[in-house]
């Protein structure tokens, strides 16, 4: 064997296993099959042999690069890559520059490979426009954002979007059997064992893989020859769960609490409330958001919703983190379980346009405050019926509304919880102002 084979060898053994068990050939990835199975996006692209501009979109460790690269090889192109965290203005014109050199001097397309593309601003992003819409490179982009929000629309007209998903516990059992041949793996892991490796992965095949090889070297350090789910617990860290404080995860996990709130599912709202404290999230952010659902989606239909919630935040806010969170919890469950209208919201809503398009109508003199006598005797006050002196405390067929407005019903109260008894009232009360 020469030198150069045997340090290409060593080099070999040395790398990462993620990198070891890295795709050759499309038919080696593991899932995704809903974009490279036969008669799928992907696949029909390759087997068409017509490249196109693609935004690849997914959690990590899901395959993005390893596609990328196998799809370059597929189309016959060079592929330049580059990451947007690392890359600059330079780097994307010498990029450039050697994607036109591949087709003027060799006659060879090329794939402009860009990993986390939303981390590029839009002056970079744009840079890349003139070159795919002559033809100069098909543009890959991934990321793990949401593109509608984080791809300029420009290049996102340009590329089709993918959406890769999380790798499902058959796709880390395929790569489970590859790493341990790899590994020359002389134990054996029983059932318990592999689920819960696949459970600390997460979805995140390079996750697994890393932590297949971290359980490698301590199973064989300590010579053991089966591997139980008490030998993965002792051996491993299970890592939170994927979550990105200001990503569209973030973003989705709240919501998913919101509606499960709204819908009053309390164990979903329990769930998500905790999923998104594992993930890191801050409790006081949820609790801030706890207090907003307490208005919008409960309001009226029962007060208590809100003195609840700020009581919660309030001995959270004295306890601290974890203890405080149960407090939290309580409130998540009631608001989950309160009785629900949104009619206060609505009707706020209602009222702001309302005030918006009314423009600077002037309040009538009779609601007017008369605190001189000059403001008396130009008529401040003059005509108001106090409310209390009035039969039952209510002045029947006055109007609050500004002289030249109809009065209008914002607040539309619904048969639920206590909102039930104030309709109940203001529908008397609208009697009454009818009668006169």
């Amino acid at each position: 064997m020469s030198a150069l084979s045997t340090s290409v060898t060593i080099a070999q053994a040395a790398a990462p296993l993620a990198e070891r068990l890295r795709p050759k050939t499309i038919a080696e990835v593991v899932g995704q099959r809903h974009l490279l199975a036969d008669g799928k996006p992907i696949a029909n692209a390759i087997q068409a042999g017509v490249a196109h501009s693609m935004i690849l979109w997914g959690p990590p460790g899901v395959g993005k690069t390893t596609l990328a690269r196998l799809l370059a090889d597929a189309f016959g192109a060079e592929m330049i890559a580059l990451s947007a965290v690392l890359a600059g203005v330079k780097d994307i014109r010498d990029a450039i520059e050697r994607a036109q050199a591949f087709r003027d001097q060799f006659g060879r397309r090329t794939i402009m490979f860009v990993d986390e593309v939303h981390r590029f601003n839009k002056s970079q992003q744009d840079a890349f426009l003139p070159h795919v819409e002559s033809g100069l490179f098909t543009f890959i982009g991934a990321t793990t954002e949401n593109p509608s929000f984080e791809v300029n629309s420009a290049l996102l007209s340009r590329a089709q979007v993918y959406v890769l998903e999380a790798l499902d516990a058959e796709a880390l059992r395929t790569m489970l059997s590859r790493a341990l041949f790899a590994l020359d793996a002389a134990y054996t892991i029983d059932a318990d064992a592999q689920q819960l490796i696949i459970d600390y992965a997460d979805g995140d095949g390079r996750r697994f893989l890393n932590l297949v090889e971290q359980l490698d070297a301590a199973t064989k350090a300590s010579k053991v020859e089966a591997i139980s789910a008490e030998v993965v617990k002792n051996a491993l860290t299970r890592a939170r769960t994927r979550f990105d404080k200001g990503g569209e995860q973030f973003y989705d996990l709240i919501s998913a609490l919101h509606k499960s709130v709204r819908g009053s599912d309390p164990d979903a709202a329990l769930y998500w409330f905790c999923r998104m404290l594992e993930g890191g999230a801050d409790p006081l952010y949820i609790a801030r958001r706890m207090i907003r659902m307490a208005s919008e989606d409960i309001g009226l239909a029962d007060p208590r919703a809100l003195e609840i919630t700020l009581s919660a935040v309030a001995a959270y806010e004295r306890l601290g983190s974890p203890e405080g969170e149960l407090m939290l919890a309580e409130a998540v469950v009631f608001l989950a379980v309160a009785a629900k209208s949104n009619a206060v919201y609505n009707a706020y809503k209602a009222a702001r346009a309302a005030a918006a398009d009314s423009g600077t109508r002037p309040v009538p003199l009779r609601l007017r405050n008369a605190p001189t006598k000059l403001m008396k005797e130009i008529g401040y006050g003059t005509g108001y019926r106090y409310a209390h002196d009035e039969e039952g405390g209510f002045a029947a067929g006055e109007s609050y509304f500004p002289d030249d407005m109809k009065a209008q019903q914002f607040y539309r109260p619904v048969d639920r919880g206590m909102e039930a008894k104030i309709k109940e009232k203001l529908d008397q009360l609208r009697a009454l102002n009818a009668k006169k």
